[in-house]
């Protein structure tokens, strides 16, 4: 047999052999990624866990909960003096409202929603009279690691722009498995920056 015809022969198993563990790998994140993306259909848009999270927010409706400043930042302004209450008021289909009072100031509230068949968590800064605020509706999509006691939005290009800051703004929202606390994170960067916790044993 030719010389050369053999060389050739032996670089191409070789090669074959070299490139097929990656290419099973990349067929495999592929299966993956189109599993996922059919639980994401069947829940209409969202994950099993975002489903199952939104279900956990649900099963507080109609109930107010006491909060306080768990962690604050250096140099951010302090709410430590004000009672936190959050009232959870709206459930339905794709939709949870939480409004977020400190003190008397009830212009904030929590909007979990299903929108373009993603999770997206918004904030609704709203005036006394009910106008909306400059700043309101900022937040993001869920980022897909989260679990159904607590989900991850980092900021979208809306907030980006409205807010006008080039921090790695994230919220994390984050329930214990025995619904007795609910966490609201604000991180910056990866670090934490601000959180508010409430007991969820003590209704008002």
């Amino acid at each position: 047999m030719n010389k050369h015809f053999l060389i050739a022969l032996m670089a191409v198993v070789f090669f074959a052999c070299g490139q097929a563990p990656e290419q099973r790998g990349e067929h495999e994140g592929q299966v993956e990624m189109e599993a996922r993306e059919g639980e994401r259909f069947a829940q209409g848009g969202l994950t099993p866990e975002e489903r199952a999270f939104m279900d956990n927010l649900a099963s507080l409706c109609g109930k107010s909960f006491p909060g306080e400043e768990a962690y604050l930042a250096d140099g951010r302004e302090s709410w430590a003096d004000d009672p936190f209450v959050m009232h959870v008021t709206k459930c339905e289909e794709g939709e949870v409202h939480i409004p977020f009072h400190v003190g008397d100031d009830t212009s904030r509230t929590w909007m979990f929603l299903v929108e373009d068949g993603r999770l997206r968590f918004r904030h609704d800064h709203r005036y006394p009279d009910g106008t909306p605020e400059e700043k309101t509706l900022y937040g993001g999509y869920a980022d897909g690691t989260g679990t159904a006691y607590a989900q991850h939005f980092p900021k979208d290009d809306y907030s980006r722009e409205l807010l006008e800051d080039y921090h790695g703004r994230e919220w994390r929202v984050v329930m214990d498995e025995e619904m007795t606390t609910y966490s609201y994170r604000l991180l910056y960067d990866g670090e934490v920056v601000f959180q508010a916790d409430f007991d969820l044993t003590d209704p008002l």
